[in-house]
């Protein structure tokens, strides 16, 4: 995923907010989840959500207002209940802005623990067959 940092993603120092890398990581997993045909509007309708139970962002170089970072995700693990994610980001110049994790369990509409869905699942196997 590609991702143009604006004038708002950044601090007084022209650098990018720290928190603000937890936003992209989020839509690095939307689109991730959209690529495969599961949108989070429709598997929020369906009445599946995911929570983050864990987070980790190790910083290793900051990216600064009109930098274009280029964020890989992949699938690093999953169980019936949980995916997790992992990630780096790089800027324009292949330089390393940070590495992450993010541990998310699926939960249903009384954000209980619930298994995946069965599509969900049969999409992780593909991608960690490949």
């Amino acid at each position: 995923m590609k991702k143009k940092i604006y004038y708002h993603d950044t601090d007084h120092s022209g650098a990018v907010y720290h928190a603000n890398y937890l936003k992209y990581l989020e839509e690095a997993r939307s689109e991730f989840l959209e690529e495969r045909g599961f949108g989070v509007k429709g598997l929020l309708d369906g009445g599946v959500g995911f929570a983050v139970r864990r987070q980790e962002m190790e910083y290793k170089f900051p990216a600064f207002y009109n930098d274009t970072l280029d964020i890989k995700i992949w699938v690093k693990e999953f169980t019936p209940y949980r995916i997790v994610f992992a990630y780096t980001l790089h800027n324009q110049d292949g330089k390393l802005i940070g590495k992450a994790e993010t541990d998310l369990v699926c939960v249903g509409r009384d954000l209980k623990l619930t298994e995946l869905p069965p599509g969900i699942k049969a999409a992780l196997q593909k991608d960690s067959a490949v």
